[in-house]
């Protein structure tokens, strides 16, 4: 088969690290793997490297393909993807993020591509924005599912919100969780040492680690507020917080870090290459994820993976993989009260870090591998093909 994948941004993030391992596993299985995505800017970083390197996967940068709604440039990148499906000829338009794939499901149905799918990864549409962006989305959505064959799920969450929201037929929808390469995450407890040697944290020191860009909807802000009265504290055991990646909000979020008095019990990395994170998950004791929105939370899965207990917000698709008491905490969103308490009780209770840490791989290592989310794809255009002959 020839697949084509498009995605609005190939920043590092889960989306995108989902699209890549998609379009490398299908390449590993022998078909002919393409990618499509719009201009890559900013302090998010990037994956374009990564697929470069494997160097099986063609690669097409689409001038207009923005993630801000803009009608001229919008309209000018459907004309560019009808252009690149026209000339490469997919037998599959694989769509991901809401942009990508409003645009790019109207393209390939334009251009009758057989087999059309979509990702949702994270709904556009929340209750953290305006009910007229929100009114937008979910009609922009609407039109898109029905220029598409299949619309992927990364968790059940994901469906039953849309299908609040009438997006599509229940027949449409199916759950593939996004998967990941797990074997760094179980065995880079060998480095475990020399992460907190570089960070300055003895062998008691109890560090918190967060993956996530520094943006809206994260959370870190909300770790400022659960966790100052812990660090200020200065007990035993220390308490730290490691923050992994970078964004946006990285100078208001260290202004706070100064304004509360914290700044030497936060460790901030910026950004670094993925291949890095296991090692510095490696080092934390917990990890922890307070983000309002996540379609589902590839950071919870990796934590897991790395056998840490997890503290997350109760929200969208995170309780699938976090239980709440057996491989970690779930918290309500927002509740700050509720997020020093997860903390404090992993804090007093080493054995608790140890049984939800150890469940939580147990949980999540075969459902969560890169190599069954491929395969589930493959099945699906497969049977998606065989309907449409």
């Amino acid at each position: 088969m020839k697949i084509l994948h498009l995605s609005t941004r190939l920043i590092i993030g889960g989306s995108q690290e989902n699209t890549v391992l998609s379009c490398i596993g299908a390449a590993d299985r022998g078909h002919t793997v393409a990618l499509a995505y719009g201009p890559i800017y900013g302090p998010e970083g990037s994956l374009l490297s990564r697929v470069v390197a494997d160097g099986r996967i063609a690669l097409f940068e689409i001038p207009d393909l923005l993630r801000e709604v803009s009608p001229l440039a919008d309209w000018r990148c459907a004309q560019q993807l009808r252009a690149l499906i026209r000339s490469w000829k997919p037998d599959v338009v694989h769509t991901h993020s809401s942009k990508a794939g409003i645009l790019g499901r109207a393209a390939a149905w334009a251009e009758q591509v057989p087999v059309i799918v979509h990702t949702i990864h994270g709904l556009p549409f929340h209750s953290y924005q305006s009910w007229l962006k929100n009114a937008a989305y979910v009609r922009a959505e609407r039109w898109a599912a029905k220029r598409c064959h299949a619309i992927v799920s990364v968790a059940d969450a994901m469906t039953v919100a849309a299908l609040a929201h009438k997006i599509a037929s229940p027949n449409q929808f199916v759950t593939i969780r996004s998967g990941m390469e797990i074997g760094p995450w179980m065995n880079a407890s060998a480095m475990r040492a020399d992460v907190r040697q570089r960070f300055g944290w003895d062998d008691e020191t109890i560090v918190f680690g967060t993956i996530a860009r520094l943006a809206e909807l994260k959370g870190h802000d909300d770790l400022i507020d659960a966790f100052t009265e812990l660090l200020r504290a200065r007990t035993t055991p220390k308490i730290a917080l490691l923050w992994v990646g970078d964004g946006w909000w990285r100078q208001r979020l260290t202004e706070r870090l100064k304004a509360a008095g914290i700044t030497d019990r936060v460790a901030l990395t910026g950004l670094v290459d993925p291949s890095e994170i296991p090692a510095l998950i490696a080092a934390a004791d917990v990890v922890v994820h307070p983000s309002y929105r996540e379609g589902l939370p590839r950071a919870v899965v990796q934590g897991m993976l790395s056998a840490k207990p997890v503290i997350a917000y109760d929200a969208d698709g995170a309780p699938e993989v976090c239980k709440d008491g057996v491989t970690g905490i779930l918290v309500k969103a927002g509740d700050i009260a509720g997020l020093r308490s997860a903390a404090q009780r992993l804090i007093a209770s080493p054995q608790d870090r140890t049984a939800m840490g150890t469940r939580g791989r147990e949980h999540v290592r075969s459902d969560f591998d890169s190599r069954v989310m491929v395969d589930q794809l493959l099945a699906l255009y497969q049977r998606l093909a065989s309907q449409k002959r």
